[in-house]
């Protein structure tokens, strides 16, 4: 079996060489232009050329959770796309989340602010049944999100494509229950997979559903999140603020206007970063399942785009 490793601005080296200790019956090797065909490929936003010439592909796996950018580069129609299921990002994921939550909710961003003053200040106690927190988008990590939630007695909405029942979770479905699921939500958490359905989901109509006071958590994708209306909910007041890990362009420019506003938090992408030995032993498992004819999970719906 010949596996070729291909990634954008990153070094495939550590790559290839843990791949082949994990699965030393393979030929391991990186990807340049005109290298022999290789039937298994490991890939972040490889180039068109690449897809090209790789014809004997039959499976490609992306390392990360979302495919939106590989869905863009013409694919033979057989070539199965299969997706990292978590890998260690579920638990960085929820991690990250429920800092953002608590920060909002406990207003730790407010103390901070008063510390660098040199200001000994008090806020008084919020209730956490004014809080519910909605998720967008119940995968894997969405998931994993919506239950470390309930960890901290939050009240939780969920919201997908198709019907999903988690315990002690409200559960929404399908465009038409959207507004409903808004309707119930005051923190706002996207972890929606980007497609032509979800691009700019979050704009001044939907997010002008939240509940009065409304804060939003991306980290999903920047083309979700139409900018100019976040802005513009915030300084209406409608929205008390964001917490963003995920932009339309990345890095984020100098100059935009999310690096000085009072009431936006920005991290770098990186609520969830790939874990290079998790996602080494689940890709080979999901080789050496496939070598036995065994279904394995991840695997992409072109048409879906997840």
């Amino acid at each position: 079996m010949n596996i070729t490793i291909c990634f954008d601005k990153l070094d495939p080296a550590p790559w290839v060489q843990g791949l082949q200790q994990a699965f030393p019956e393979a030929s391991v090797s990186a990807w340049a232009p005109g290298a022999p065909p290789a039937e298994h490929a490991i890939v972040w936003a490889p180039p068109q050329q690449f897809i090209d010439e790789q014809v004997g592909l039959q499976t490609l796996f992306n390392i990360g959770a979302g495919v939106d950018a590989l869905l863009k580069l013409k694919l033979p129609p057989a070539l199965k796309v299969v997706r990292l299921d978590d890998a260690g990002m579920s638990v960085q994921m929820a991690e990250y989340v429920c800092h953002a939550v608590i920060r909002h909710f406990r207003e730790f961003d407010g103390y901070d602010a008063d510390t660098q003053l040199g200001k000994w200040s008090y806020r008084k106690p919020r209730s956490r049944a004014d809080f519910a927190v909605g998720v967008m988008g119940l995968g894997v990590l969405g998931e994993r999100v919506a239950k470390a939630l309930q960890v901290f007695d939050f009240s939780v909405n969920g919201y997908s494509r198709s019907p999903k029942d988690l315990p002690g979770i409200r559960c929404f479905s399908g465009a038409q229950s959207l507004p409903e699921f808004l309707q119930a939500t005051r923190v706002l958490v996207n972890l929606m997979p980007l497609t032509t359905e979800t691009e700019n989901i979050l704009n001044k109509d939907t997010l002008s559903q939240l509940q009065k006071g409304g804060y939003v958590i991306n980290v999903a994708r920047g083309k979700h999140l139409v900018e100019d209306d976040l802005i513009t909910l915030i300084d209406e007041g409608h929205l008390s603020g964001a917490t963003l890990d995920v932009f339309r362009t990345e890095p984020l420019p100098a100059g935009h206007p999310f690096w000085q506003h009072p009431k936006i938090t920005v991290t770098p992408h990186t609520s969830a970063r790939t874990l290079r030995e998790e996602s080494i032993a689940q890709i080979v498992g999901k080789m050496q399942a496939l070598q036995r004819g065994e279904p394995i999970r991840g695997v992409v719906d072109h048409q879906r785009g997840y």
